[in-house]
């Protein structure tokens, strides 16, 4: 199983700074992928909450670098590892401007991107971008479709519902012959549309069991399109706490210790994840121990494995 990071593009120590030196120890110490994600804003307005309670959302999006940019960024300071997104919201975006972006950011790293793509979920984002949320569904399904007409030979025309490309010249195109794209989805609406029209399916890996689930779902999906789901890849991400202590009673599945992590990466073997990401959400106390911390998991994944 390959093994990604998310970069500290948001929280506490969030800086250019300290994207460059996690981008760069990560790729030292031999991890597959570096990742970043999407946040225009952060409202002031409270929003409801799992609980049923309002509140704002974390102070972490209170700062929080924007994706693609910081990809560019982080390709100028890295050779080999993969530049991913999960999630770029991708109907806060014309089709065309997001394929370009991520066309862009192919070329100069040499062919490293994957691009996740989510709907996004926050009503002022929407209000902000001047999309509809009833767009979500059938708009996500002509995004994918025009951002792979976009990457493919010129003209580039596309005629849908939501969006039109008049026959163009569309440039830069892709390094890379098939820019995977991913689908970040937990709803059963989602996966299967990721198993009709994505390339990859990015879940939250909140426990074995519904990872398991959530794969074989997309998997049903793929095979329903006619399509063939060994050629499809499932990479999981993990919000939790990397510490140095080990957590105990409550803990999360994949939080804790870099040696608890590392033990519970091995239960997902049979679940059908190709590829994790840790996504730190303890907020270390400095960029060393951040470095220091997924250097240990990487050393303790090799001795769990």
């Amino acid at each position: 199983m390959e093994l990604g990071i998310a970069l500290p593009t948001s929280g506490r120590l969030a800086s250019p700074a300290n994207i460059a030196r996690v981008a760069q120890e990560a790729e030292r110490i031999g991890y597959d992928s570096l990742w970043t994600y999407e946040r225009l804003l952060r409202p002031y307005a409270e929003l409801p909450q799992p609980d049923g309670s309002m509140a704002r959302i974390p102070e972490t999006y209170r700062l929080t670098f924007e994706p693609l940019e910081t990809l560019s960024y982080v390709a100028a300071l890295t050779k080999r590892i993969k530049l991913g997104t999960s999630v770029v919201d991708a109907l806060l975006h014309p089709p065309v401007v997001l394929a370009r972006r991520f066309a862009t950011l192919d070329q100069f790293s040499g062919g490293r991107v994957i691009a996740g793509l989510g709907q996004g979920w926050m009503p002022q984002e929407f209000e902000t971008a001047n999309v509809p949320m009833r767009r979500k569904g059938a708009g996500m399904d002509e995004v994918v479709a025009a951002m792979r007409a976009c990457w493919g030979p010129d003209p580039v025309e596309f005629e849908g519902r939501f969006y039109r490309i008049a026959a163009s010249e569309v440039n830069p195109k892709p390094v890379q012959e098939h820019l995977p794209i991913l689908l970040g989805a937990m709803t059963p609406a989602g996966v299967q549309r990721a198993g009709r029209i994505a390339d990859g399916l990015n879940p939250i890996a909140v426990s074995p069991e519904v990872v398991k689930g959530l794969v074989s779902a997309f998997h049903d999906a793929a095979r329903d399109a006619g399509r063939d789901p060994s050629a499809l890849t499932v990479v999981a991400r993990a919000n939790v706490p990397l510490v140095r202590e080990p957590l105990g009673e409550g803990r999360p599945f994949l939080g804790g210790s870099p040696r608890q992590i590392a033990e519970d990466i091995t239960r997902l073997d049979g679940t059908g994840v190709d590829h994790l990401i840790i996504a730190n959400i303890a907020a270390p106390g400095d960029v060393e121990e951040a470095v220091g911390l997924i250097e240990e998991l990487k050393a303790a994944t090799g001795e769990a494995a």
